[in-house]
């Protein structure tokens, strides 16, 4: 394990015997082995990392892919089929929601339970305890019974205890998802905080802008086996098109994306990358002899185009008010953002999406046709059509990109008819005069202050 690492994985296995009949397992056990009575279920093949200190990696996948077994390995509380994992300090993990606390044991007693299994001495946890109960915030109930708590009063408490002691490695699986918005919001400033001090975070999302923006790196599970270990966006698209494709073209999708991990693993150069060299304006000459309105250097490396499913989209541009193709805008100026294409089989219950990213994958806004809610009931294959979108630019000055996509809702699930992420980019024209940050400005006339 290099000197910097916290976590080392290698070729990492767990198999579960799985049978059909529970007289079998006797069977199994009288036969030692002569005769199989169960079949074998791989929730973990030969998966291999390394996370460094301070680093912050996320697991994504769907449901059945093996993060929550990964990560009660990495805990320990899972032995491995086969493989060896490797860590170095204190382990804070927040799997299950309340594993780990006693449903008769008050809030305190469990938050004193807790820090002893991590290591706290008593003296420890009571220097610590009026912070966990602080950030915390479930009032009188820290000193009721935990089977009496709400399933976000759990969380709140489980998150204080194992966020608040600073351990060296802390483990988050989906957990964060039960709180409020601004629980949520308090649990990312705090892992922010944790990163910024040293600590190592494993953190499992299905949230895509989630794993962009707290994540160094991510890594692609699929039916127990990694896909892919690469910058967060470059993961999260690769995800959002496998499960969206059809199921022929997911077994391809996957087959493609562990041969490219493979070779890069392997340190041989790959051809086929799922997004692009880097995200940034493009450093040509075009980016300073660009027109007033238009800037032919401004062309995404990072597109990425979904399985056809019904439909297609031809074309995505932006025009302005003078019906004119544009990609160089200005702050405050009105623009449509027009998607054309057509139906190659008849779809029920469509709607239209569109959505501007930052240069790091974060969602800054997007419109959604008919409203949320609502869908055009029916359109059969002779259909065309072109939607225009409308927006009044308040994003700063900066580069963006622009996607957009066709869904049919169905009963039980949404199918994704077309996609297309970073179809095109633009940028917003410097001002001379920006109070604001971030990326929008939001203000309504520029700040007024008194001296005195």
């Amino acid at each position: 394990m290099s000197s910097d690492a916290v976590i080392k994985v290698e070729n990492l296995c767990k198999c579960y015997q799985i049978y059909e009949k529970p007289r079998d397992r006797l069977y199994q056990m009288l036969m030692r082995g002569h005769r199989q009575y169960y079949r074998e279920f791989w929730a973990l093949r030969d998966v291999s990392f390394e996370i460094q200190k301070g680093e912050t990696v996320g697991i994504i996948g769907r449901n059945g892919s093996g993060k929550s077994t990964l990560l009660q390995m990495v805990c320990g509380t899972l032995n491995p089929t086969s493989g060896s994992i490797r860590t170095s300090g204190r382990i804070a993990a927040l799997l299950e929601l309340g594993s780990g606390f006693n449903p008769e044991f008050t809030g305190r007693e469990n938050v004193y339970t807790n820090g002893a299994v991590l290591g706290l001495s008593e003296n420890e946890i009571d220097s610590c305890f009026d912070d966990i109960a602080e950030f915390a915030d479930i009032g009188e109930f820290i000193e009721r019974p935990v089977k009496t708590y709400s399933s976000g009063m759990m969380v709140r408490l489980a998150f204080a205890v194992q966020a608040t002691i600073e351990p060296d490695i802390l483990i988050v699986d989906e957990a964060l998802a039960v709180g409020d918005e601004k629980f949520q919001r308090k649990c990312f400033a705090r892992l922010e905080a944790l990163k910024n001090n040293g600590t190592s975070i494993l953190f499992v999302s299905h949230s895509g802008p989630q794993i962009v923006e707290l994540c160094d790196r991510a890594i692609l599970l699929e039916q127990g086996r990694r896909l892919m270990c690469a910058k967060p966006m470059q993961v999260v698209r690769a995800y959002q098109k496998l499960i969206y494709a059809p199921r022929e073209e997911q077994i391809r999708l996957a087959q493609e994306y562990q041969a490219m991990d493979q070779r890069q693993v392997a340190g041989e150069e790959s051809g086929a990358k799922i997004s692009a060299k880097k995200d940034s304006v493009p450093d040509s000459p075009s980016a300073v002899l660009a027109q007033d309105h238009f800037d032919p250097g401004l062309v995404p490396e990072t597109t990425t185009v979904y399985p056809v499913q019904g439909a297609e989209i031809q074309a995505i541009e932006i025009l302005d008010t003078e019906g004119r193709a544009v990609n160089v805008l200005r702050l405050g100026g009105e623009y449509q953002f027009v998607v054309t294409g057509r139906f190659l089989a008849d779809i029920q219950r469509v709607y239209f999406g569109i959505h501007i990213r930052s240069i790091s994958g974060a969602v800054i806004t997007g419109q959604r046709y008919p409203e949320i809610g609502k869908y055009i009931e029916h359109l059969d294959k002779s259909n065309n059509f072109r939607i225009k979108f409308h927006f009044r630019m308040i994003v700063l000055p900066g580069v963006y990109f622009v996607g957009g996509g066709i869904w049919s809702a169905g009963e039980k699930e949404q199918t994704c008819c077309h996609r297309i992420l970073d179809a095109l980019m633009f940028r917003l024209k410097p001002e001379p005069k920006i109070h604001s940050f971030g990326y929008v400005d939001a203000s309504s006339r520029e700040s007024e202050v008194e001296i005195f």
